[in-house]
């Protein structure tokens, strides 16, 4: 990751640039601190997201006392070069109050929400998860379903109503989703392949 520190705008604000953090994964806005260019350099350093805390005075890594740490993806500036967009990946809530994001009503991509909670349910295998049981049936059985599922959703656009097609997606890209764990693969690797075919 590259980002030239020198080149920020720190002069229009006292030394400090707004730093907007977005979820990697789901793109959900998190929260909004301030880095100053110890803060950025710092952040580049660790792999770990920090601040200069107005309230405090000094820098401040999050989750320094919480364990909630922001872990960064990637870091780029805007057009005027005098704020950032970090994009990190949560380790727990990044909000004091418990809750995913400092903003409770920021939208998310659904989608890449559903592939996280799908990768979850893989890594963590809960009991009683049909999602689980599918992972333990095998990617053969994961394929057949979302063949049945394509067959169901394509039926319903002929011959049902739009909510009955709207059911069938959403069962096959739920299927769809669980499919491409299965092999090791997300639904964000099939949207950067839409993306260079739309280059």
């Amino acid at each position: 990751m590259t980002i030239d520190i020198d080149a920020l705008a720190w002069d229009k604000q006292g030394g400090l640039l707004p730093a907007i953090v977005q979820d990697a994964d789901t793109l959900r806005v998190l929260m909004l601190g301030y880095m100053d260019r110890e803060a950025l350099a710092a952040t580049l350093r660790s792999g770990h997201v920090t601040f200069f805390s107005r309230s405090k005075g000094r820098l401040w890594t999050k989750g320094e006392s919480s364990g909630h740490v922001l872990e960064l993806v990637s870091i780029d500036a805007d057009c005027d070069a005098d704020a950032l967009l970090v994009r990190a990946h949560p380790r727990g809530p990044t909000c004091h109050l418990q809750r995913a994001s400092c903003f409770p009503s920021a939208p998310g991509d659904g989608l890449a929400e559903l592939d996280a909670l799908i990768a979850q349910r893989e890594r963590e295998r809960p009991e009683g998860s049909y999602t689980t049981k599918l992972f333990e049936a095998g990617v053969r059985r994961i394929a057949q379903k979302v063949g049945e599922e394509g067959v169901e959703t394509a039926l319903a656009a002929v011959a049902q109503d739009d909510a009955a097609l709207l059911g069938e997606a959403a069962d096959l890209l739920y299927h769809l989703t669980v499919l491409l764990r299965a092999r090791g693969l997300s639904l964000e690797d099939a949207r950067r392949v839409l993306q260079l075919r739309r280059s």
